[in-house]
This record gives structure tokens, C-alpha cells and sequence, in this order.
């Protein structure tokens, strides 16, 4: 009996060792994409230091962390990242409901796609920076007008991703659905839903990036608080370590909010059947 239990545990060893293995990958993975910044800063502290550099107007990571450490004790850093985070957040679920709504009846009914698409293509080429004076002449230099600038920012990305989407499913999948008869509300449950989420998920997180870099644009106009708001103020006072302190937040928090849309969107596209799931 005890060799049987010896010769089992011995058979379940390489199991278990592939298994910490696996679980090892799975913790190491994402620090492999701090190499690269790490070096670059790495690279850039040595050039200063070694004198090759004044680093005046460029500070070494040293000069910018102790920066960013100032920031983070005076309160600064947290109470500006919140309020640019309350912003990106309002644009993007305003931007993200009204794109959905328009995005899915353009793509499913020719019809509102040949009375909407053309005008929406042509406001989708008017720059980002040409929609301030009007909103500022409209809705003042509050907070309405920073949210709705978010909110086209988010709009366009994710309203063009679930239009071409839908359009790009799989004829034979919807004759399928019709052989059987499915109702209309089915067909999208059933069919378009599942084959149109992978391309939804990415149009999202389009959509967040620019979310984050129409927030700068929405920050300019007349802000009083944000992350943009420390950039003008680092500009205007001649601190360039401040100036790159709250771009390292801006990729930060871009970088969080990126990934926690891509973390819940996991579970539900675990079905896929890819060449290589990360």
C-alpha cells in the first residue's frame, strides 16, 4: 500500500511542478513589461549622472520620483488623479452608451446606417482641439463641456469597432439562426452578440485611450484641477519634474483602467478558440 501511495505521488509530481510553473508564468508575465521603461529610466539616470547630460530639462528618474513623492504628501497628486479619473469616467460611459445604441442599429439595419453613418464619418474628422471654443461658448468652462469633449473622444472608436463588427459576422452563422427559426432578440443573443464582444472589447479600450488623451484637451479649458492642470501649472512655474511627474501618472492610470476593462471582458470571451491566449 505505501509504495502504491509513493508511486502515485511520484506520477503526480511533474503535474504539480508544471503546475507551480504555470502559476510562476502567470506572476512573472506582467513585470516583463516593466523591463523596457526600467532600462530606458535606468540608461537616462546614468547619462545624467555621468555628466554626458544637464538634465535641466529633462530630470533624471531620480529628480522626477522625489517629485513625484512631494506631490503624493501634499495631497496633490492623489486629489487631481481622482478628479481627471471622475471626468475620463463620465465621458466614457456617456460616450460608451450613446456609441453602443448607434454603433449596433447602423450595423444591424442598412437603413439608419445610410441615414447616420455619412454624418457621423464627417464629425469624426473634425479635430479633437476645434470642438473647445464651441464648447466652451456652450456649456461654459465647468465640467459639462470637459465630460461631453471625453464623451466624442470615446464616441467614435467604439461606435466604428461594434458597426464593423456586426457587419463582419459570419454569414453562415446568421442562416443558421434564421434555419432555426430564432426571433430577432435571439439572433442577437445567440449569434451576434458572442461573435461581435471580441471586437467590442478592443473598440473599448480604443476608446478609453482616447478618452485619456481628450482629457488633456478637456483639462486646457480653464481647469482648475486634474492631471492637466499639473501640467499647465508644472509649464508656468518651470517644473519640468512636475510636468513629467503627471505624465507618469496620466500612463499609470491609462495603463489601470486599461487593464481592468480587459480583466472583467475576460471571462466572458474564455470561449475563444485563438491561436495563442495570453
Amino acid at each position: 500500500m505505501s509504495f502504491v501511495g509513493m508511486s502515485i505521488v511520484a506520477e503526480g509530481s511533474p503535474a504539480q511542478e508544471r503546475t507551480a510553473v504555470n502559476r510562476w508564468a502567470r506572476l512573472t508575465r506582467p513585470a516583463l513589461g516593466l523591463v523596457l521603461p526600467l532600462l530606458l529610466a535606468a540608461v537616462w539616470e546614468l547619462t545624467v549622472r555621468m555628466g554626458w547630460a544637464s538634465g535641466r530639462l529633462a530630470p533624471p528618474p531620480s529628480v522626477i520620483f522625489a517629485s513625484f513623492v512631494d506631490l503624493w504628501r501634499t495631497g496633490d497628486l492623489q486629489r487631481n488623479t481622482l478628479v481627471t479619473l471622475g471626468r475620463v469616467a463620465a465621458g466614457f460611459g456617456i460616450g460608451v452608451s450613446i456609441a453602443t445604441l448607434l454603433g449596433a442599429a447602423a450595423g444591424y439595419s442598412p437603413l439608419v446606417r445610410r441615414l447616420l453613418d455619412p454624418s457621423l464619418q464627417a464629425l469624426r474628422a473634425i479635430p479633437s482641439i476645434a470642438w473647445v471654443p464651441l464648447f466652451i461658448l456652450w456649456l461654459g468652462i465647468f465640467e459639462a463641456s470637459k465630460i461631453t469633449l471625453i464623451a466624442i473622444g470615446v464616441f467614435f472608436p467604439v461606435y466604428l469597432g461594434l458597426m464593423g463588427a456586426i457587419q463582419s459576422v459570419d454569414r453562415k452563422l446568421v442562416e443558421v439562426g434564421r434555419a432555426f427559426r430564432l426571433s430577432d432578440i435571439e439572433m442577437v443573443r445567440r449569434i451576434l452578440l458572442p461573435a461581435v464582444l471580441p471586437a467590442y472589447v478592443i473598440s473599448l479600450r480604443s476608446g478609453l485611450g482616447l478618452g485619456w488623451m481628450f482629457v488633456v484637451a478637456a483639462e486646457l479649458m480653464g481647469a482648475s484641477s486634474g492631471l492637466g492642470y499639473l501640467l499647465i501649472d508644472g509649464q508656468e512655474l518651470g517644473k519640468p519634474a512636475e510636468i513629467i511627474a503627471a505624465i507618469v501618472a496620466f500612463a499609470i492610470v491609462g495603463k489601470a483602467t486599461d487593464w481592468l476593462i480587459a480583466l472583467c471582458a475576460a471571462p466572458f470571451l474564455r470561449w475563444e478558440d485563438v491561436v495563442r491566449q495570453d
